[in-house]
């Protein structure tokens, strides 16, 4: 994923998050604003997932995912909030966990 690509400023997230559209599951909250820019996306791992690099290699992993599983054509914000089950489960499993979130934001923002 490009780093153009990233939400990054606290604004953008307070942003996209008050806009209280989301879905979730036992691994992740995924938050998302249809908007006129092209795909970007923000990720968030709390203290409580671990220690530093803990929550690095788990904003890797999921960049990776987001990379192999969404659709950078489409134009919206994405935030991933990275729940505590998120450690319990493989790398598999969570990637199909987050691209069927994704799947479900795609059939809402089409109604």
């Amino acid at each position: 994923m490009e780093k153009s690509r990233r939400v990054k400023k606290s604004q953008d997230f307070e942003k996209i998050i008050k806009k209280r559209k989301s879905v979730a599951n036992k691994a992740f909250v995924l938050y998302y604003d249809p908007s006129s820019s092209p795909l970007r996306v923000g990720i968030s791992v709390s203290k409580k997932l671990g220690k530093a690099h803990v929550r690095n290699k788990i904003k890797r992993q999921v960049r990776m995912m987001v990379h192999d599983g969404f659709d950078f054509d489409q134009n919206c914000d994405y935030i991933i909030i990275v729940r505590n089950k998120y450690l319990d489960g493989s790398y598999e499993d969570n990637k199909k966990l987050l691209i069927s979130l994704y799947k479900k934001t795609l059939k809402r923002m089409e109604k």
